[in-house]
């Protein structure tokens, strides 16, 4: 079976009528965990991005106490863990605001639980790794914002 691109799908999609469509979505929530996520975001909690951003800083309060280990190993298995989790929230909502406000909260909560970042290259890597990508999403937003951002970054990176 060949997949069909985004236009093609968008066509059809038109074309049916609305109870179709709301079927053709829930089967598709039926298949992954991960369309049922997205398909609550889109639902339920893309009205309230604040509000999405709270729950989401919530569940990272939760999760980094779990990460520090007396091992490296362990600790970056489990920073990893986190991450995954964030960057799909991340790719959820597309917001570049969102993005840089919950990956600079990440960085402030690895500094806060106080995981030696410097005696591993690889955390070293994946600290490193989010302020590029803060500073990426922060690129693409208002200048109000970045300069909001940037003085974030600085008081959380100096």
């Amino acid at each position: 079976m060949q997949t069909a691109t985004i236009t093609e799908l968008k066509k059809e999609l038109r074309l049916l009528p609305p109870s179709e469509v709301m079927d053709i979505c829930l089967r598709l929530a039926r298949f992954k965990k991960d369309n049922k996520e997205l398909l609550t975001y889109l639902l339920f909690e893309a009205k309230n991005e604040d509000a999405y951003i709270q729950s989401i800083q919530h569940e990272l309060d939760e999760e980094m106490p779990n990460v520090r280990s007396n091992s490296i190993y362990l600790t970056k298995k489990s920073l990893r863990k986190v991450l995954r989790q964030l960057d799909k929230y991340i790719r959820y909502s597309g917001n570049k605001q969102t993005e840089a406000t919950l990956r600079l909260y990440f960085v402030r909560k690895i500094k806060e639980t106080g995981i030696p970042v410097s005696r591993s290259q690889v955390l070293t890597n994946i600290y490193q790794g989010q302020l590029k990508k803060i500073k990426a999403a922060v690129s693409k937003l208002h200048e109000d914002l970045q300069y909001d951002f940037g003085l974030e970054l600085e008081e959380v990176v100096g």
